[in-house]
């Protein structure tokens, strides 16, 4: 393994409170502190965490309604997220995105999105930006395997390779869109195939492997850093939870479910750094309760903080545009 030490338990780490912050939407949903509709990445911890590890604060994120665990990796503090999912004024939307349209620019995070496979035609933009700029910040979009299949996806692949953008498409391919399973859809294995198409690398790695998907984002990062343009990566993992919280998953069996869970990433991670004495099992443990306990704080912190008031309903929502500004 080419990671320091350090730098293999910023990955475990950054799973661990990716699982954490999770877990503790899917226990808060119903309860009175979770509004609206939720859509966990349960499982799904190691693709942001290896991903994310690459990037830094001036590059760019886009990501669709699973995508917490995107936000939550690339920078945004947990509590300002939770309470943002709760519709709390203390969130970094006022309360207002909930948890499909939390952004943060400040952070790079251009947000997350509920309509399938519009992330891909936004990160083209900071990409543009980047280029007439002449600055070398990266655009990564997140993006299911439903979503390789919209239109949105093939334009906007198909400008970025013919601009050579900055752009790194990371596709999560949890083989079901909603309940649809991507056999039934597609009439290729390898989603990745696709960006032969297009003249761009196209790159498979298991989604489960934090080690595989940070070699992977590392090498296309810096390939679009330096001008050589996009990278397709599609990262084969599975969701735990149903498509939203309450999802009766009548499409898929409880064999499927748990053979996955037995390729938990985090159990993964973890074996793999003890096996070659990277970390010891109580330095892991550490590092789980000290995930659990933050985002407990974020728990009590969104718990803890008021709504908007009514009059805020109209504010934020146009901006008013003078005559010198035209």
């Amino acid at each position: 393994m080419s990671l320091t030490k350090a730098e293999c338990l910023k990955l475990y780490e950054g799973m661990a409170r990716a699982r954490n912050f999770e877990q503790q939407v899917v226990d808060n949903f119903g309860s009175g502190l979770v509004y609206g509709f939720v859509h966990p990445g349960i499982g799904e911890e190691a693709i942001p965490a290896g991903v994310c590890a690459n990037l830094e604060q001036k590059d760019y994120l886009c990501t669709y309604h699973r995508g917490h665990n995107h936000m939550l990796l690339k920078g945004l503090d947990s509590k300002k997220m939770f309470a943002e999912i709760c519709g709390k004024v203390t969130g970094y939307n006022r309360g207002k995105g909930g948890s499909q349209h939390i952004s943060n620019l400040d952070m790079g995070v251009i947000g997350s999105n509920g309509i399938v496979g519009a992330g891909q035609l936004l990160a083209v933009g900071p990409a543009i930006a980047s280029r007439i700029k002449g600055t070398d910040e990266v655009s990564v979009v997140f993006f299911g395997d439903g979503a390789s299949n919209e239109g949105a996806f093939h334009e906007s692949l198909n400008f970025v390779s013919a601009q050579k953008l900055p752009v790194v498409y990371v596709l999560l391919n949890n083989l079901y869109a909603i309940s649809t399973k991507q056999q039934e859809a597609t009439n290729v294995t390898d989603l990745a195939d696709r960006a032969q198409g297009y003249g761009i690398p196209g790159v498979v790695v298991d989604g489960n492997d934090v080690f595989a998907v940070y070699d992977a984002a590392k090498e296309a990062v810096e390939r679009a850093r330096c001008g050589e343009g996009p990278t397709l990566i599609e990262c084969k993992t599975y969701r735990w939870t149903g498509h939203f919280v309450g999802d009766a998953c009548l499409y898929r069996t409880k064999e499927e479910l748990e053979a996955w869970k037995a390729k938990d990433p985090l159990l993964t991670a973890r074996n793999k750094l003890i096996a070659d004495g990277m970390a010891t099992a109580e330095e892991l443990d550490a590092i789980d309760k000290a995930a659990e306990a933050e985002m407990l704080e974020a728990v009590k912190f969104a718990e803890d903080s008021p709504f908007p008031e009514n009059k805020e309903a109209l504010e934020g929502v146009y901006t008013d545009i003078i005559e010198e500004d035209r």
